[in-house]
């Protein structure tokens, strides 16, 4: 799909932000993630210990990516009250909450230690690992907010349309919690509100190359659901 131009958007957007121009110019790829039937089982509570342990396995190569990206977040933030909320996701959530669960939900479904340690990479997994250090690389703020910010909205999403009682099985219930809750919230808030304060004062092809980093974002966001469903897409 052609984008269409920010400034042109907004003009009869009635949500002008630029993380909404985002989003919006990222459709119907968008909404395929946040409904996808893989995350809707997360949220059920009935994905199959082999599917979960296999989508888990993939989803833990992120981590050190991440970390990183979130490290380039602060050196590349453009003020001192923009990186502390890098700083402290990075140190409470990120390398702390996150792993301590990923050490735990895959031992309880069987993973072995060379899953743990040294495990194949699915096509995907490598393809997202790259366009982090893409983005990291650039040491340029919009992108790599651009990813960030889909990787944990995109989340939010689906794990915010959980409904009924928590799924009683913590591998399920706990990666639910990761996702969603007001102090998730807060922080999306944040990735996007960084996005909504630099995004108009860009120049137009500045916006497209951010726009580029998160389309390709969550493009990939829903290639990695439809690999944890068995590889074949599942949306139309």
């Amino acid at each position: 799909m052609t984008p269409v131009p920010y400034d042109e958007w907004r003009a009869d957007a009635a949500d002008p932000a630029f993380s909404e121009w985002l989003r919006t110019q990222s459709e119907p790829e968008w909404t395929a993630v946040v409904s996808h039937p893989f995350a809707a089982s997360i949220t059920r509570g009935d994905v199959p210990d082999a599917d979960m342990r296999r989508y888990l396995v993939q989803d833990f190569q992120f981590v050190d990516a991440f970390t990183a990206l979130l490290g380039a977040a602060v050196a590349s933030a453009d003020s001192f009250e923009a990186r502390v909320p890098f700083g402290r996701f990075l140190g409470e959530t990120a390398t702390t909450e996150e792993k301590t669960y990923f050490h735990r939900a895959l031992a309880a479904l069987g993973a072995t230690p060379a899953e743990m340690t040294s495990p194949e990479s699915e096509p995907v997994t490598a393809d997202f690992r790259a366009l982090m250090d893409e983005a990291r690389t650039s040491l340029d703020y919009p992108l790599i907010l651009a990813v960030l910010c889909v990787a944990e909205w995109s989340y939010l999403g689906w794990a915010s349309r959980a409904e009924g009682s928590p799924p009683e099985n913590f591998v399920h219930r706990e990666w639910i919690d990761l996702h969603e809750g007001p102090a998730f919230r807060a922080w999306v808030g944040f990735l996007r509100g960084e996005l909504d304060r630099l995004g108009p004062a860009l120049e137009e092809e500045r916006r497209l190359r951010v726009l580029d980093f998160f389309r390709r974002a969550v493009r990939l966001e829903l290639r990695f659901f439809d690999m944890a469903a068995g590889g074949s897409p599942a949306h139309p």
